[in-house]
């Protein structure tokens, strides 16, 4: 949704973060954009997946199960960022490996904190595959 991803842009600004964020907005363009379809043959694919469940068309747990049952995609951490508090939907997405599941706060300081967080995992903590570039 729109403002959700102003809140994220706003929040990768305010953290200092320079990658580059690509948005897609539903299911079915991320599928197009990670399999270079379309409009999307040039794209670069992801170092990491911020990834709603609640996305039209094609909601984020297929999105996920795609991602992981494909072996180019696989290897790119999904990193759930959610409203959804569900029990239910946790244990599915670890079923469907993700790679971390975090429900988005709704303050702006909060919201900013958990960006800087992934950002300093993923990308300075973790070492990612080559591969999947």
């Amino acid at each position: 949704n729109l403002a959700d991803i102003r809140l994220t842009k706003e929040a990768l600004k305010e953290s200092k973060i320079l990658n580059t964020l690509n948005v897609v907005n539903n299911g079915e363009e991320a599928m197009d954009y990670l399999f270079k379809k379309g409009k999307y043959k040039n794209m670069r694919r992801p170092d990491i997946i911020l990834l709603d469940l609640n996305l039209p068309k094609k909601d984020g747990r297929e999105v996920l199960a795609e991602i992981k049952s494909n072996a180019e995609l696989k290897t790119i951490p999904v990193v759930i960022l959610t409203v959804s508090q569900a029990e239910e939907d946790i244990i599915k997405t670890y079923n469907h490996y993700a790679n971390c599941y975090i429900v988005k706060p709704m303050d702006m300081e909060q919201f900013i904190k958990i960006v800087n967080s992934i950002q300093n995992f993923w990308f300075r903590i973790v070492k990612l595959p080559l591969k999947h570039k």
